[in-house]
């Protein structure tokens, strides 16, 4: 089977992240599925923004009625000031404007900026329902510790969005998150679909730091064989940074057919885990110092080198900011005749 591509919150290498323009240009490139980040508002409505503090997605720190929400809050051990969705209502947010939040890097995507209000979860369900072809949905659950002790629980909000959308044990659907314990709850409420362990390349998930403090196990030691057998137990599946999964890989030539070993693809693989990473990107800032070209960071480097050596790890699925060029690189990839 080939690899899925995942639009990583929308077509965001085209359109603010999280818009509906994104979204629907995701589909029309060819996204095998959509991955909106989740947060909750005060009235515990699931909006769709990459984080709960929004001054550099939307156009909150312009408009004067809210000038006195902002705030400074720590989040997952990162103390942050702006605007955060749990001090609006739904109402309040749905005014907000999206904006893109690489202005610098992706000013094309900048022109759009306002053309679109913030999205619901639900909304993002219909246009999937909508779809002229089966598109799926990889929902990430952000901050679900945070959130809990702030009253919010996200599987639960999550699992009344999809029950009353129709959504719930649907097939095209996974959860993912950096913390087990709330993919453990999806499972408790009987939501459905695929269950997706995120990990970072260091550092520790929020939920076991909150749990048991600098004892915490790391991402790191959650990768071990035995680490992964255990989460296959639970899991259908862990997520990667690139990074990660492409450490001490050489990229390959776009028509060179041979397979790129990963390690973590192949022991992952071995435990009865699926594997996805994140996030294919084109331009120079992104890309490994040997494919860039050129000095400027928002240039195009040689993606496609890149983009097949990633496909070529046997990795179930990629995220990518640009749908159109990952689905691209896996047709190179699929055309290849494989070694003799």
């Amino acid at each position: 089977m080939q690899p899925l591509v995942i639009a990583h919150r929308g077509a965001s290498g085209y359109r603010p992240e999280h818009s509906r323009s994104a979204y629907d240009l995701a589909i029309e490139l060819g996204a095998d599925a959509i991955e909106p980040d989740l947060v909750p508002t005060k009235d515990g409505v699931l909006v769709l923004r990459h984080e709960n503090e929004v001054s550099g997605t939307t156009d909150v720190a312009d408009r004067p009625e809210f000038r006195d929400r902002r705030t400074t809050k720590t989040i997952d051990g990162h103390r942050l000031t702006g605007w955060f969705t749990e001090d609006f209502t739904w109402d309040e947010v749905r005014t907000l404007r999206t904006r893109e939040r690489l202005p610098e890097l992706r000013p094309a995507s900048r022109q759009h900026d306002g053309e679109d209000t913030v999205l619901r979860l639900e909304d993002l369900l219909a246009i999937l329902d909508a779809a002229p072809r089966r598109v799926g949905l990889v929902a990430e659950v952000k901050h679900a510790s945070a959130f809990a002790a702030a009253g919010f629980s996200m599987a639960s909000l999550l699992d009344g969005v999809l029950g009353d959308a129709g959504w719930r044990g649907d097939d095209r659907l996974t959860v993912e998150s950096f913390e087990k314990g709330v993919l453990r709850q999806v499972a408790e409420h009987g939501t459905g679909g695929r269950l997706v362990y995120l990990q970072e390349a260091r550092g520790a998930a929020a939920d076991e730091v909150a749990a048991a403090g600098s004892a915490a196990p790391t991402y790191a030691a959650e990768r071990t064989d035995a680490a992964l057998t255990r989460l296959a137990s639970e899991f259908d599946g862990i997520s990667v940074d690139l990074p990660t999964l492409m450490a001490g890989v050489d990229t390959r030539a776009v028509d060179d057919p041979r397979p790129v070993r990963s390690d973590v693809v192949d022991r992952a693989h071995a435990a009865g885990l699926a594997v996805y990473t994140w996030t294919l990107r084109p331009e120079n800032r992104f890309l490994p110092a040997a494919l860039r070209r050129g000095g400027d960071l928002a240039a195009t480097g040689d993606w496609e080198r890149w983009f097949t050596s990633v496909l070529r790890t046997g990795v179930d699925g990629v995220f990518a900011d640009h749908a159109d060029l990952a689905v691209r690189a896996r047709s190179l990839v699929a055309g290849q005749p494989g070694p003799a």
